[in-house]
This record gives C-alpha cells, sequence and structure tokens, in this order.
C-alpha cells in the first residue's frame, strides 16, 4: 500500500531515524576522524533528531489541544521538526542537518504559499500531503542550504552525500540533473567525487532545478518545469536513500584522513541512517542499514545500497508525544545572554595543552575549542559574523533564519568568539568544548577517577559539600512520586517519568549532573530508554564523569539493583552486582486496557485487566485482584525467592495485603515486599527475584 509524505509520516520519519541513530551510534562515534577525532559525532545527531522529535511532538500535542479532529498540517510538522533541530543542534553534523531540515521546510511554505500543486492535497490552503516531485525539490533545498552555511565546504563529507541524494531523488522524480551535476552524481557512484569540486557538488544540488536550457539562475524553482504528479513519493524516498548509501562508499577515498583511517565520513554515515529512515516510512519497507560503521579492510565493501525486506510493515507511531527536551547546555548560566566580562574561560581539563591522540590515535590538531550558541539576531548582522568567525578559526557553519540562529564554530580564542557573537546579537545556551580535554577523557573512560580528598580517610559518600563531588552514585527513572521518595531516601538521583512522556537524554544528563559524582551508574528502566540513555551516559562521558548504564527494563529490576548498591566497593564490582541483580528479576505489570484490541492472549475489550510479564499481554482478566493472582502464580511455577509488588495510584493497600497472604498460602518460602509507588500508568508492578 502506498504510503503518504504527510504530518504523520513526518512523526513517524522522527521515531524511526532516532531509532536507526540510536542502534548506530556508538559505531559513528568510533569513526568520527573529520573535522576533529573527538568521537561523539553520532552522539550530536542522536541529540539533535532527539530535539526534533520532541518538537513535532509538542506541534501534535498543540494541536490536539484544539480539538479531536485538528492536526498540522505538513508544512507545520516538517517547520517543527526544523525548529527543533535547530535550537537542540549538538556539533558540526547535527547543526548541518539542522539546516537541512530548514531547506525542507522552506520548499514547504513555499508550497503553502504557492495554492497550486498538481500533486498535493490541500486543506484549507495548508499543504496535507506531499508527492515525489515536492519531495525531491526539498532535498534539493535541503542540500543546497547546507551547503550555503557551511563556510569553506569540503568534498567526502556529509555535503557530497547530502548533494548525491538530491540528485538520485530529482533523477528518480523524472527531473535528471543536467551539466555538472549528472557527473557529480556519477562520479561519487563511481567513487571519484572528490574531482568534481565545489562548483560542481552544487551543481548536483540544482540540478533538477535548472533542467531547462534557459540560462536560468542556479537555485531557482521553476514549479512549471519540475512538477511531476506521477512521481510515487516512496520511489523518491528510495532513491535518494540509495544515493547517499552510493556516495557514503566513496567518501573514504576523497579525504586523506578518511582513507588512513580506513573509515566513511560519520556525518555521511548518519544522514544515511536519518534518509533510511524516512525511505522506510514513506515505502512501509525496511531499508538494510549499512554495514556497522567500524574500521574496514583495505578492499572490503563495507556500505551499499539497502535492500528492503520482503515483508512489508505498516508505520509505526510513538505511544505518545515526546516530552519538549529541555536545553543540554554545559555553560554556567546558559540561558541568560554571555557576559562578555567573564569571556575568559578556563580549559575543561584546567589548562592542559598538550596534543592527545583522538579517536584514529593520531595527535589532535587545529583549533582548540568548540564554541557552539543560539543567537537572536537579523540577517545583515549574521553576515558580518560569519566573516569574522571564519578569520578566527575553522568549520564554521551557520545556520536558521528569521532572526534565530544557531552558531558552530572551532577556534583557539573561544573568548573572542563569544564576543564577536556578543556584537552580532544575543547569543546564549553557549556550549565551550576543549577538544583536547575531550579526547584524553575519552581515551582514558575505563581508567578510575581519582576519589575526592577527605580529611577523615573515608572514601566520598552522597553529593559532599558545595563544589566537591561525590565518588559515586546512581541515577535511575521512576514512573511515580512515591518510587522517587524511596529511591531519594536510598541515597539516588531520579527522574520521574510523565505518564506518556519520556524522559529525553537532556533530562538524564541533567540528573548525571546533579548526582555530582565521580562514578555514576544509570538505571533507565524502560526498555524504550536504552539508546536516550547510552546517549546521555556518552554525552556525559566528554565531561569526564564514569558512567556505567546498566539496561534495566522495568523499575522493579531497577529497586533489585539500587537493593545490592555499595559505593564502597570497586566501581566494576559494584556494576556486575548491580547487573546481576537486575537481571535475575523478572519483572510483570498489570494495566487497563483502555479499547479493544489484539493481544498475544487474545482480544481484550476496553476496560479488561491486562497481566503483561516481561512486556508481553498473558492474561487477560476483569478483576485487578485476580488477575493479579494469576501473573503470580505463573511467574512463580518458575522459582522465586522475593516477590516486589509496587502499588499504583488510588489502588488500595489491602490489595498487597491480600496478594501476600495468596503468595503465603500457594508458594512456600516466598518472601514478599510492597511499596506505594503511586504511578499512574500502572495499578501493580510486580517483581520476581
Amino acid at each position: 500500500m502506498p504510503h503518504t509524505f504527510d504530518a504523520e509520516a513526518v512523526r513517524t520519519w522522527c521515531g524511526l531515524a532516532l531509532e536507526a541513530l540510536g542502534r548506530a551510534r556508538e559505531g559513528i562515534d568510533a569513526i568520527n576522524v573529520y573535522p576533529v577525532a573527538d568521537g561523539d559525532t553520532g552522539t550530536n545527531l542522536y541529540l539533535t533528531v532527539e530535539s526534533a522529535a520532541h518538537a513535532v511532538g509538542a506541534a501534535f500535542n498543540g494541536h490536539a489541544a484544539t480539538g479531536t479532529a485538528s492536526r498540522p498540517s505538513l508544512g507545520d510538522a516538517i517547520g517543527a521538526m526544523a525548529h527543533g533541530a535547530l535550537i537542540g543542534a549538538h556539533g558540526n553534523s547535527g547543526t548541518i542537518l539542522a539546516q537541512m531540515l530548514r531547506g525542507m521546510a522552506d520548499v514547504l511554505a513555499e508550497e503553502h504559499e504557492a495554492g497550486d500543486a498538481a500533486s498535493e492535497a490541500r486543506d484549507a490552503g495548508d499543504v496535507r500531503h506531499a508527492g515525489g516531485a515536492v519531495l525531491s525539490r526539498a532535498l534539493l533545498r535541503a542540500a543546497d542550504s547546507a551547503r550555503n552555511a557551511v563556510a569553506r565546504p569540503v568534498e567526502g563529507t556529509v555535503l557530497t552525500v547530502a548533494a548525491s541524494a538530491a540528485a538520485e531523488a530529482a533523477r528518480a522524480a523524472g527531473i535528471p540533473p543536467t551539466g555538472h551535476g549528472a557527473a557529480t552524481a556519477q562520479g561519487a557512484r563511481a567513487g571519484n567525487g572528490a574531482a568534481a569540486g565545489h562548483g560542481a557538488e552544487r551543481a548536483a544540488a540544482h540540478g533538477a532545478a535548472t533542467a531547462s536550457e534557459d540560462g536560468a539562475v542556479p537555485g531557482a524553482q521553476d514549479t512549471s518545469a519540475t512538477r511531476s504528479p506521477a512521481a510515487p513519493v516512496g520511489a523518491v524516498a528510495r532513491a535518494a536513500y540509495e544515493g547517499a548509501c552510493a556516495a557514503l562508499e566513496a567518501t573514504t577515498g576523497q579525504l586523506d584522513v578518511l582513507a588512513r583511517a580506513g573509515v566513511v565520513d560519520a556525518g555521511g554515515y548518519g544522514l544515511v541512517a536519518v534518509l533510511g529512515a524516512l525511505a522506510e516510512t514513506l515505502t512501509g519497507e525496511r531499508t538494510t542499514a549499512p554495514t556497522s560503521p567500524l574500521r574496514r579492510t583495505p578492499g572490503s565493501h563495507a556500505l551499499g545500497p539497502g535492500r528492503p525486506d520482503a515483508e512489508s510493515r505498516e508505520r509505526r507511531h510513538p505511544a505518545a508525544p515526546p516530552a519538549p527536551l529541555p536545553p543540554a547546555v554545559r555553560s554556567a548560566d546558559a540561558d541568560a545572554p554571555y557576559d562578555a566580562a567573564t569571556s575568559e574561560r578556563a580549559p575543561a581539563d584546567g589548562g592542559h595543552s598538550g596534543q592527545p591522540a583522538g579517536c584514529d590515535g593520531e595527535p589532535i590538531t587545529g583549533p582548540a575549542y568548540e564554541v557552539i550558541y543560539l543567537l537572536e539576531a537579523d540577517d545583515t548582522a549574521v553576515a558580518r559574523l560569519r566573516g569574522r568567525l571564519d578569520a578566527l578559526g575553522d568549520s564554521l557553519v551557520i545556520v536558521g533564519g528569521d532572526g534565530l540562529w544557531n552558531v558552530h564554530v572551532h577556534v583557539d580564542d573561544a573568548g573572542a568568539a563569544v564576543e564577536a557573537g556578543i556584537q552580532a546579537g544575543r547569543p546564549y545556551r553557549l556550549r565551550i568544548t576543549h577538544f583536547g580535554a575531550a579526547a584524553e577523557r575519552r581515551l582514558n573512560r575505563e581508567s578510575p577517577p581519582r576519589e575526592p580528598k577527605r580529611t577523615d580517610g573515608a572514601r566520598g559518600t552522597g553529593h559532599g559539600a558545595r563544589g566537591e563531588r561525590a565518588a559515586r552514585s546512581v541515577v535511575l527513572v521512576v514512573p511515580g512520586d512515591g518510587l522517587a521518595a524511596l529511591c531519594t531516601e536510598a541515597g539516588a538521583t531520579v527522574v520521574t517519568a510523565r505518564p506518556g512522556e519520556p524522559p529525553a537524554s537532556g533530562e538524564l544528563v541533567d540528573a548525571i549532573r546533579r548526582a555530582h559524582a565521580h562514578e555514576v551508574v544509570l538505571l533507565p528502566n524502560d526498555a524504550e530508554l536504552r539508546h536516550t540513555a547510552a546517549a546521555a551516559a556518552a554525552q556525559m562521558r566528554t565531561e569526564g564523569v564514569r558512567v556505567a548504564l546498566i539496561p534495566t527494563r522495568s523499575v522493579v529490576q531497577g529497586i533489585a539493583a539500587l537493593a545490592v548498591h555499595e559505593e564502597d566497593r570497586g566501581f566494576d564490582e559494584d556494576v556486575v552486582a548491580m547487573t546481576s541483580a537486575a537481571g535475575a528479576t523478572r519483572y510483570a505489570e498489570l494495566a487497563v486496557a483502555e479499547r479493544q484490541s489484539w493481544t498475544m492472549a487474545g482480544v481484550c475489550q476496553a476496560g479488561d485487566v491486562l497481566g503483561l510479564i516481561d512486556g508481553d499481554v498473558v492474561v487477560i482478566g476483569a478483576d485487578l485482584l485476580a488477575t493479579a493472582r494469576t501473573v503470580l502464580d505463573r511467574m512463580l511455577a518458575a522459582g522465586g525467592e522475593m516477590v516486589t509488588l509496587v502499588l499504583g495510584a488510588g489502588v488500595p493497600n489491602n490489595l498487597a495485603e491480600r496478594l501476600e497472604e495468596h503468595v503465603r498460602e500457594r508458594h512456600l518460602a516466598v518472601d514478599t515486599v510492597n511499596y506505594r509507588g503511586e504511578q499512574p500508568s500502572a495499578p501493580l508492578l510486580i517483581g520476581i527475584e
């Protein structure tokens, strides 16, 4: 069944892209050798797309508040995605991706203003869904916008991959690039695209818009010439993905640093993952991800166009739109205007001036700092700022528009880069990273940190005095206020999950910072949070915190892990003990069905009590107590020594008493403990150890 490029598709695209980047994040970080071998490209892209996904979710929430049938238009959804990426962009690659999304949003905005689309459905003047011709123009604009945002474009990077994807999308839409564009697209497939140069790559990005021989200025969109109502949007998306795969394979031969390391471009790999998610969304077919982005032996072919699975699949939608992303910043007062009087900042490592090895084992050369900030300024001031920052350093990317910009640059004088922003407008959400310190911390991330000195000879406990880090802390996600109080009393730092709004990585990063410890054990307590938690852990490792992620799938597993936590033993020993305790805990949940649906246990009706064991529905009942007894009996049939019951909001205490009595009568030598978790989403959580 053909899929449609509409607002729902944008939401699905965000979710699939986040999943794809979550799976590939560590591998992308591992091959990050250009422009700086600081090993964070995968994490930066994940955080950028996460911010975009939360903005799209907020757009859907806003429309839902105005009426049950209300939903955003395609332009609204893409605009929200672009804005979310802009304000949450991390690193060079994240900033470029944000500008690509901005370019796509601009094309949809122009469609809204034009008002005469041949292949688009409209509702009250808004574009509700678009065809292949519009998608191809959006991708062309995305590639060109990204290149224009980079002060000194380099081939063999994400820009090359974007241009090839756009050229192939135009070709699939029936608008073959001409001149340099066609040559460059062919060169990318042959692996020699580097020779084409900047002008040819830009021609590739503009090829579809300049198909006529009338001497039109590159970039001018001739809608009459480029419209192709019959172009299937899924085929266009698929072609873009395959073009990106081919160009990515060629990047190894286009940059010496990539060839020496035997890897493809990390940012380009991330874009392939994002475009693969778009193709999957619009075709309903899984794209086979490129081979793991690890170092390759000479002569191997690690990458190539994916192949669709034989099995078609329906779109997947998040259960509920995610919560807005809090700013994940590293300045002392990131949301306030930067104070020029305090612009001189010490390096993050306390003044380290050496050249530690980067991710590729080679000394890091070039500017010492990465400076990123949001900027409120007009176009004229930004044009002047671009010239000043280009003279100060390299890897300059300025993206945005309409008064809000994201500025990214690598410099030796971080203070001068910030002061240039102050003169241009109002900079805020400032992040300054010292490359040498970050790389050194990555190389030493597995080394035990120094314990804070104490006059009594004891190890650090708790959070210590202001400015003094604790030796170790546990950070965990819990679904209710009762559990939050319980875990806080046990010395942990908690993040309380709201119903239908899983915490973003920025919230987990903030919690790890609040823990203020050299070592942190992170317990997400939800299978859906594994990629989010991994990205948060990776980000905090760049700040010198040793973070161990235990992939707990339920809060009862987190409680079991926390119960055996002992900070007096070694970090590795503690993590092993906590992991063993979590792994030995089976978990169950009782929930109330909201609607009729199919389950593994049969068809349920609205209001039925569902018993889930390890995430699967195994019991359907009409009564909470009876269903809970059945679930307990099934779980204890395989053995168990301890039952943990966590009561949800509004559930009477006598439910726990009656279940304890049932366990005593039916299962000998099994202890029971219960807590008031007050979680609003599940009346009862069960753990069996």
